[in-house]
């Protein structure tokens, strides 16, 4: 897809949020959703395994065949020669159930399929969401850097003021020059962060990574979600699509061992001749018979016994990984509340702690050095300190917010 540009999207195009008010992270995920090229891939593949159900559950093809009989020694392809024509018509039956098993067994890996199909979708929304949130993360920290740059031309104006005045040497207004100038650079670097960040996320939700993409400010507070612990891990041992697409494949295996015991009991086979009396093609009717085979499994059972021998191994396999899927998925979700919560707790305190001190300290610095009370060095510092306060606060609440969804997708949801 190629790169649209504002100006010539539709009315209906701007009131979904390609333009104007941007995309919010409830519509990128629609977008991911419908759009992104592997996720397209894992609903063909569950098609493609649902659609090898009725196949399997569907009778043998019947066997037509044709019997020329009698012909000469001397000319064994001279058919038209030949002094008995039969038709037949055969039809093999398994043993009653197996094809259903069989079937069974193909539906429930299907499923599996599906289930691994939604853990995907849960992997790319939480890189999807993880990236958003950085975005705006940056965009804010830009902003920051460009107030800065605003504090810094007004400690400049002041340098230059005082120099004047013969209160401060030249050196002051050259140093304030250098901070102003580094701001600068910090801008440069951060805006193609942003860029690549955006980037990023055109891809995920299937756009070309040029395509004009602008982002809704998300005004969510930071926060823990309101269920506890123990309840998240038992909602994600019930809901997490990895779990539940390794119940199926345990599902699965257990049926494959039925399937595999029942190799052991007699397909049949059922024949039926039509002898024709005008050779080489018999239209006329002679004779019919029926024949009745039984398709006993002999050679001592030794395929069927490995058969079930492998079908138990792979029970076991199975059984093997659903607790290891289950552990993984508790720590996943453990791990992903601990971040939650230090993350929460670091925005608060710089917020309400950190932040108000460093804005005080440059307040007061800025104050006194105007009025030849503090050295510029102390100005400097105490400005270098209030924007890496906000620059802080605006990555902690970021940090906050991805670790809130990831902790979602974590539990088996992309939100609480």
């Amino acid at each position: 897809m190629s790169a649209t540009p504002a100006a010539t999207l539709s009315a209906e195009e701007k009131t979904k949020g390609l333009v104007g008010p941007g995309f919010s992270l409830w519509e990128l995920s629609e977008e991911l959703r419908a759009s992104n090229p592997q996720l397209i891939q894992a609903r063909s593949l569950y098609m493609a395994a649902k659609a090898t159900v009725p196949q399997i559950a569907a009778p043998n093809n019947p066997q037509v065949g044709f019997i020329w009989g009698n012909l000469p020694k001397n000319s064994p392809l001279a058919l038209a020669r030949a002094e008995s024509f039969s038709y037949t018509l055969t039809q093999s039956i398994p043993f009653p159930g197996k094809k259903a098993l069989a079937a069974d067994i193909a539906n429930t890996q299907a499923e599996s399929i599906d289930a691994q199909r939604d853990a995907l979708y849960l992997q790319l929304y939480a890189q999807l969401s993880t990236t958003y949130f950085q975005a705006l993360a940056q965009k804010a920290q830009l902003d920051v850097l460009r107030l800065n740059l605003k504090r810094l031309e007004q400690v400049k104006q002041v340098a230059r003021i005082r120099y004047a005045n013969n209160a401060a040497g030249y050196v002051d207004y050259l140093n304030a020059q250098v901070a102003q100038s580094s701001a600068q650079n910090d801008t440069f670097g951060l805006e193609r962060q942003y860029d690549n960040a955006l980037k990023t996320i055109n891809t995920l939700i299937g756009k070309n990574p040029e395509f004009p993409l602008e982002l809704r400010p998300d005004a969510s507070a930071v926060r823990l979600p309101p269920t506890p612990l123990p309840e998240l891990e038992d909602m994600a041992l019930r809901e997490h699509p990895n779990v539940r697409a390794s119940r199926f494949l345990v599902e699965a295996a257990e049926k494959g061992v039925r399937l595999a015991r029942k190799a052991y009991l007699p397909d049949f086979q059922i024949i039926g001749t039509f002898n024709g009396n005008n050779p080489p093609l018999g239209f006329k009717p002679a004779s019919y018979g029926i024949e009745f085979d039984v398709i006993i499994p002999l050679f001592f059972f030794t395929k069927e016994k490995y058969g079930v021998d492998e079908a138990v191994a792979n029970k076991v396999a199975s059984d093997a990984n659903d607790q290891s899927v289950r552990q993984q998925t508790l720590l996943a979700v453990d791990t992903a509340h601990n971040n939650l919560r230090q993350s929460v707790n670091q925005a608060e305190f710089l917020r309400q702690r950190q932040l108000p001190e460093a804005m005080t300290a440059y307040k007061m610095a800025f104050t006194n050095y105007a009025n030849n009370n503090a050295a510029f060095t102390d100005l400097l510092t105490a400005s270098s300190a209030l924007k890496n306060a906000e620059l802080a606060v605006t990555q902690a609440e970021s940090e906050a917010r991805q670790a809130y969804y990831t902790l979602a997708a974590a539990v088996g949801r992309d939100k609480f």
